[in-house]
């Protein structure tokens, strides 16, 4: 289940074009097939995610996300990521990196 509510509005749905926001939608279907399991094992750039090491934002994190959350990035447009972290069976969805702006990519 995909979670909207933290959703960062500088770097949300608005900022995304019409192609970027079809490619979401698909992601998230294939995605909600799947077990976290099965995501885990998946490659990262594939169907796959990959967790983000805090001191690589150069956005501010949110207070509700404490220290020992793991932020993870799911991709949905090639490069471009969703960025946000799971709580039990959801993924709260904070950020869409889709300019590659949100966390440092190297």
């Amino acid at each position: 289940m995909f979670s909207f509510r933290y959703l960062d509005k500088t770097h949300g749905l608005d900022r995304c074009n019409k192609d970027e926001k079809a490619a979401l939608v698909s992601t998230l279907y294939k995605l909600s097939q799947l077990s976290w399991k099965d995501l885990r094992n998946a490659p990262r750039h594939g169907v796959g995610y990959e967790k983000i090491d805090r001191n690589s934002f150069r956005v501010a994190i949110p207070k509700h996300i404490t220290e020992d959350v793991n932020i993870i990035a799911f991709r949905f447009s090639g490069k471009k990521s969703m960025v946000g972290y799971r709580d039990k069976a959801i993924f709260h969805i904070v950020w869409l990196d889709r300019a590659f702006e949100v966390y440092d990519h190297e």
